[in-house]
């Protein structure tokens, strides 16, 4: 088959910046039109002025039709019509009173015009390259970031959680195929990609191999195998988080490098028989798991003072202790004591009862 003279890009990540403006979207900051309209008027004021200053410092090699020199109003007028383009014609303002009103009055209006007339145009035509700038910006420096792939139900609850974490949401990257997804994602200050997250080029310009975590949140099981498996190809040392719908399925995620494996249709499940004869649980683990409200499970270092004590003497409610990147239960021999560099996990108060 011919190739033309246009190159054709076999991966994603082999683009130029400009090429991916429309794949990875940045977070826009929300700026009202009568700000956006006023910072403009703004800029064309200070341009009319440093135009009046040249012109008035330089005023001996100018002109009057009056003959009678360049004042100050003079310069003024000179610069707006200037500025403006409205240039010389056959009507020209000879008096004072004149120009002062073409100053005051014409030239606003004249501003105001070119304003609503070009602003819009040049600020279509410059968003490519405000995004590519981004994206170029954005691409060289993000570091230990959290990429999220698949923003549905799963996906936006472990945004709602990272967030909730105090990570920035421009540290957060949805990967997804669906551009209304990543509508609402970006409307929240994410980093979007629009692209399927089982292609490696893909996760690539997602930044995963520089990414700290990788949440896989899938709607399909074989679609987040295959999306865990490229990410540790590309990530072996991130930490890389899968959800499953079938338990026969967890051992694959795990083989394909997934650290955590979390099986949402049997852990909903649960929750629906616990329901039956105990509600009042599942509103206690509802509250648990809900990182912005009531009580949630969280983790810390040890501190200097607590190495050598039981973690069921401390005043948090701890329930088990990451020693080595292995979990112990609070109630286990090896959580009796605790050592440096230990972790705790433990049950904090987000908002008071109260509320």
């Amino acid at each position: 088959m011919k190739i033309g003279a246009r190159r054709v890009f076999d991966s994603l990540n082999d683009r130029a910046k400009h090429d991916l403006v429309g794949v990875i979207r940045m977070p826009e900051s929300s700026v009202s039109p009568v700000t956006s309209i006023l910072r403009r008027v703004l800029w064309a004021v200070l341009a009319l002025f440093v135009a009046v200053a040249i012109v008035y410092l330089d005023r001996d090699g100018y002109r009057d039709v009056n003959e009678d020199g360049v004042s100050l109003l003079d310069a003024v007028y000179y610069a707006t019509v200037s500025l403006s383009t409205t240039g010389y014609g056959d009507i020209t303002p000879a008096s004072d009173s004149a120009r002062l009103i073409n100053v005051l009055v014409i030239t606003p209006l004249r501003i105001l015009f070119l304003i609503i007339l070009v602003g819009t145009t040049l600020a279509v035509l410059t968003e490519r390259s405000r995004q590519a700038f981004k994206i170029q910006r954005w691409r060289s420096k993000v570091r230990d970031h959290v990429v999220v792939v698949g923003y549905g139900t799963k996906g936006r609850s472990a945004v709602s959680a990272v967030l909730s974490d105090g990570v920035e949401p421009s540290r957060i990257v949805v990967v997804d195929t669906d551009q209304t997804m990543l509508d609402a994602a970006s409307m929240l200050g994410l980093v979007t990609v629009h692209g399927s997250g089982t292609r490696s080029d893909v996760l690539r310009v997602a930044g995963v191999s520089r990414a700290k975590s990788v949440v896989v949140a899938a709607s399909r099981d074989d679609s987040a195998v295959l999306i865990t498996l490229t990410a540790r190809e590309l990530a072996p040392n991130a930490q890389i988080v899968a959800a499953v719908r079938e338990t026969e399925n967890v051992h694959l995620l795990r083989q394909s490098g997934a650290n955590q494996v979390v099986v949402s249709s049997e852990t909903a499940g649960r929750l629906l028989g616990m329901a039956t004869h105990t509600p009042t649980v599942v509103d206690m683990v509802e509250d648990l798991i809900t990182p912005d409200e009531g009580l949630a499970i969280s983790e810390r270092e040890v501190e200097a003072s607590e190495v050598g004590g039981s973690p069921r003497h401390l005043p948090d409610l701890v329930l088990g202790l990451v020693r080595a990147g292995t979990l112990h239960r609070v109630d286990s021999a090896e959580a009796d004591a605790i050592e440096a560099g230990d972790r705790l996990l433990y049950i904090r108060k987000v908002t008071p009862a109260s509320e």
